[in-house]
């Protein structure tokens, strides 16, 4: 499974390529799916380019892209788009039309409580655990751990040369995360070292320009369709390179 993540935070200042308006993100996330990327994670943006929760963003939105392609639609709930933990239930709570899943940082105050509240409307939780956070401690620890759709285990590490390390590394302390499935991703400079070894571990990754604003080449993006295209040829290449053998 390859995930396409759109935009992610970044803003008009990362370049036309980036979507941000519900009709860009549209077809963007067609072109991504056309490439090969079977679910889509999108950061809703409000007129001012930021990343919001309100449901007169989000609605545009979703009703845009499911105009365009069917499969899972997903969004942030991150802490950044509503810093409040009581004003986040609020905008959750709000929302007339509902994405498939959405992506709650464990290490973010009131992580629990949004999960539950998503769970409870019928959104399917993907648990976002960052590197260098107490998120996995949480997580593992968890009642709610065993209901999620997946854990996101991300990377923040930059430094291609670390990132594989570090990735590692948040694997070990995400443990059996509950028995739920796993799906590891890097950024910026960890971004293709990463998914290389989501590939060899024969894990789910994404790709987008959330991640990452350019190819493995150091060649600038041209679009998400096109980080698709490339990272499952990486995917694929690093599965056979990797490939155990036997008679």
């Amino acid at each position: 499974m390859v995930q396409a993540c759109l935009n992610g935070s970044r803003t008009a200042e990362h370049g036309a390529a980036v979507p941000m308006s519900p009709k860009d993100l549209a077809r963007s996330a067609a072109d991504a799916v056309a490439a090969g990327a079977t679910e889509i994670h999108v950061h809703p943006k409000c007129p001012c380019g930021h990343d919001s929760l309100s449901p007169r963003v989000l609605t545009p939105v979703l009703e845009a892209l499911r105009e365009r392609i069917t499969v899972p639609i997903g969004v942030t709930t991150g802490a950044w788009a509503e810093p409040d933990p009581a004003a986040r239930l609020a905008r959750v709570r709000s929302w007339s039309l509902l994405p498939d899943f959405a992506s709650v940082n464990w290490h973010e105050p009131g992580a629990e409580e949004l999960a539950a509240l998503l769970l409870e409307r019928g959104v399917a939780v993907e648990a976002g655990i960052w590197s260098g956070t107490d998120g996995a401690a949480r997580f593992t620890a968890a009642a709610l751990g065993p209901r999620v759709l997946r854990v996101l285990a991300e990377v923040m590490d930059p430094d291609p040369a670390t990132a594989q390390t570090s990735a590692r590394a948040l694997l070990a302390a995400l443990g059996e995360a509950h028995g739920r499935p796993l799906l590891l991703h890097g950024e910026e400079g960890g971004t293709w070292p990463v998914l290389r070894l989501a590939a060899r571990l024969g894990l789910a990754t994404r790709i987008g320009l959330e991640d990452t604003l350019l190819l493995p080449d150091g060649e600038r993006a041209a679009s998400n369709a096109r980080l698709v295209t490339e990272a499952l040829l990486q995917y694929g290449s690093s599965r056979t390179r990797h490939r155990p053998t036997g008679r």
